[in-house]
């Protein structure tokens, strides 16, 4: 999890919001439509990323912004309810109840998460289960970020740039936790990971919402290339580092209460140390 890494995500998920407010508001096709048809996509992109034997950066980003642009979709149609409205209607359930239904909701993966025994060391997941319980934890959280951002920015009364502002400055105690304390960093990493779409939702509605409602008014069709073009470039880069700097191989994933070995969902991975007779193909592993 590098400096990169957190660019991406933001870069990723932002678009995802600009994008789905353009598809549903700007060209009104409603959050209904747009809801099912960026879900389709996500399905599509997330069936690729599991099949693939190894990371794609290209494949990998363009889940997490099918999880933002289809969250983005859901979320809205649920807190102001169908059509194409920019604000809550009588058909919706406002964003603070939506807020609340997606955490227990995300809360509800996790424990299911725990009970499988699969990993929560997203560095180290290496199976299809811990693959799928991954994307289904990132859909819902940034489902919940869409909801979580606009109640921030529009209930409390503080607007675009000053909730980017707290959200921003929540993350950076997170970051000093990570050196200063031993909380565990998994438990940081999602917190960052979830507060990662709220503070992407109050940034985008900031550059592309009218002057009058507190943005800059830049609009979401021309802030939505400009992201295009800027997670474009840090893909292209991350692919180009990656292949100067192959990444290492995974550890065999075990069951994390038995310590059972199960099937990796990999090209390669490491069977019990570094040397090279100790890598075994993914396809000669069996569970247990």
């Amino acid at each position: 999890m590098t400096a990169l890494f957190w660019a991406l995500k933001i870069v990723a998920v932002t678009l995802g919001e600009t994008g789905s407010d353009e598809f549903a508001i700007e060209l009104k096709y409603g959050y209904v439509a747009c809801g099912i048809c960026f879900f389709l996509f996500f399905l599509i992109v997330a069936g690729v990323q599991l099949r693939a034997k190894r990371y794609y950066p290209a494949i990998f980003w363009t889940v997490i912004f099918s999880t933002s642009i289809a969250g983005t979709a859901f979320s809205d149609l649920m807190d102001r309810g169908i059509g194409s409205s920019s604000t809550v209607t009588q058909n919706g359930i406002g964003y603070g109840a939506g807020a609340v239904i997606l955490t227990g909701l995300l809360v509800v993966i996790f424990l299911v998460w725990w009970r499988t025994g699969q990993t929560y060391d997203v560095e180290k997941i290496a199976t299809r289960k811990g693959e799928i319980l991954y994307w289904a934890a990132i859909l819902v959280s940034n489902t919940l970020g869409t909801a979580s951002g606009d109640w921030l920015s529009r209930n409390t009364g503080l607007g675009f740039r000053n909730a980017f502002f707290i959200i921003a400055g929540i993350m950076l105690l997170l970051l000093a936790a990570h050196y200063v304390t031993h909380i565990n960093s998994m438990v940081l990493f999602w917190l960052a990971f979830i507060l990662t779409r709220p503070l992407s939702a109050a940034a985008g509605d900031s550059i592309t919402k009218p002057v009058s409602e507190g943005g800059l008014g830049l609009g979401t069709l021309w802030g939505s290339v400009a992201l295009v073009g800027l997670l474009a470039a840090l893909v292209v880069y991350q692919t180009w580092r990656i292949r100067r700097h192959p990444l290492d191989l995974l550890p065999a994933p075990e069951h994390r209460i038995t310590g059972q070995p199960q099937r990796p969902n990999g090209q390669l991975v490491m069977a019990s140390g570094p040397q090279p007779d100790q890598i075994v193909e993914a396809s000669t592993r069996t569970d247990r």
